[in-house]
């Protein structure tokens, strides 16, 4: 445990921070399962739409840092090649 008051304070920020990026980390998968979810179904506009909303996601959530840039471009190149597949 920690012992030090900057070491108590470095847990609590750490523990603050975890926590807010567990959260986006969720809304980011939700906006990706939304667009999975639309393409399973076929629906080529409602994907279009999610598809729109997930990629300025992805982006922000690789320019902070939770996800790597990589990973965000692997996303949106497979969903917008999974879209123009329909």
């Amino acid at each position: 445990m920690a012992n030090t008051a900057q070491a108590k304070k470095r847990a609590r920020q750490a523990e603050v921070r975890r926590s807010r990026n567990v959260g986006q980390r969720s809304s980011l998968r939700t906006a990706v399962k939304k667009v999975v979810n639309a393409l399973a179904s076929k629906d080529k506009s409602q994907a279009e739409a999610a598809y729109k909303i997930a990629v300025p996601a992805l982006d922000k959530m690789a320019r902070k840092g939770i996800i790597n840039k990589s990973k965000a471009a692997r996303h949106k190149s497979r969903l917008n090649a999974h879209i123009k597949a329909l």
